[in-house]
């Protein structure tokens, strides 16, 4: 066997965020890298993930998901390859889905290491639209929802990697109408003319509500919510009667440093009978199968499209990562360390 490198690059929390995260609040490290003990696999990264989530976890709070540790690194999905195995199912030159990111080499319990298989899919797919965002999307929209054919659909962030998945899934299955909101004309244009929405908006030309009624004159069934604040109320407006909402994101105050004020028209959930509903992609785990067959499927007829903004280079992950945060990215931003 070919000797290992002797050490690898990791990206390090070292000062936890106060509104929108610095670069200073970060540090690119090297690390030692040792032989992969029994049971485990060391794997070389190709592609990490940088997700709105991982802002929550720059917090020193308690969540859903434990904060990353100061001086420590960081985590988030990755893919890459197995470069050495004490694991039992597992050969150099596997390909492998695992959630140790935001470093070159990952040395890892096999068990919590999924293989992937690079001839149904690019293997970035594997950390968005066969991935995490696009498990999201499907059971966000599918099971939280509860979507069914002739809905009329609403989703903001509509051009990130969660929502450009969920018009085309609504699309798909039936829906009467799909609106998305995007934060750039540029990004609108894509939505209608690449993944057929049948209207989307800037959400910077004028007030989310006035543009949503003027998409949806008969009102929607269903919102997908990435964003919260102004989106959210202008939804709950144009909801129908026994109208369901996916709250998946609030992006719109992950860096405020004050309370983000709630919708001023919750009592409209009374008499609309309304269902508003969070969701997490990790209940969803039963789903996976499914989703797999479907989304490749989709992928192989062609019927589903997607895009990723890739940055190239280890030293370029924390400004993929605020670049991301920022809408910068169309589809999924993906930090690629195959140069």
């Amino acid at each position: 066997m070919s000797a290992l490198p002797a050490s690898g690059r990791e990206w390090h929390l070292v000062a936890r965020p106060h509104g929108w995260p610095k670069p200073e609040d970060f540090a690119l490290r090297e690390a030692p890298l040792t032989e992969p003990g029994e049971g485990r696999i060391l794997v070389r990264n190709l592609h990490f993930s940088v997700d709105p989530y991982m802002r929550g976890r720059m917090n020193d709070v308690k969540s859903y998901v434990p904060p990353f540790q100061l001086d420590r690194p960081m985590d988030g999905g990755a893919v890459g390859e197995v470069i050495a195995s004490g694991a039992e199912g597992f050969a150099v030159g596997d390909h492998v889905l695992h959630g140790l990111g935001w470093r070159e080499y990952a040395e890892l319990d096999a068990r919590h290491a999924t293989k992937v298989d690079g001839t149904i899919a690019p293997l970035s797919a594997y950390l968005g639209v066969l991935g995490m965002t696009g498990m999201t999307a499907y059971a966000g929209l599918f099971e939280t929802a509860s979507f069914k054919e002739g809905d009329a659909v609403f989703v903001s962030g509509a051009a990130g990697a969660v929502g450009s998945q969920v018009g085309q899934l609504a699309k798909l299955r039936g829906a009467s109408r799909v609106i998305g909101s995007a934060g750039s004309d540029e990004k609108v244009k894509l939505l209608t003319e690449e993944y057929g929405f049948d209207a989307a908006f800037n959400y910077k030309n004028g007030p989310v509500a006035e543009q949503l009624k003027a998409a949806a004159p008969d009102g929607i069934d269903v919102y997908f919510d990435n964003v919260g604040g102004e989106h959210l109320e202008a939804a709950i407006s144009r909801l129908n009667i026994h109208g369901r909402v996916t709250i998946c994101g609030m992006i719109a105050g992950y860096n405020d440093t004050e309370p983000t004020p709630g919708p001023r028209n919750m009592a409209m959930v009374i008499g609309k009978r309304l269902r508003l509903q969070g969701m997490l992609v990790n209940d969803h785990a039963a789903l996976r199968p499914q989703f797999v067959q479907d989304v490749a499927g989709w992928l192989a007829s062609g019927e589903l499209k997607y895009h990723e903004t890739v940055v190239e280079g280890m030293e370029n992950g924390v400004d993929a990562f605020l670049g991301m945060l920022r809408g910068e990215n169309t589809g999924k931003m993906i930090v690629s360390l195959t140069r």
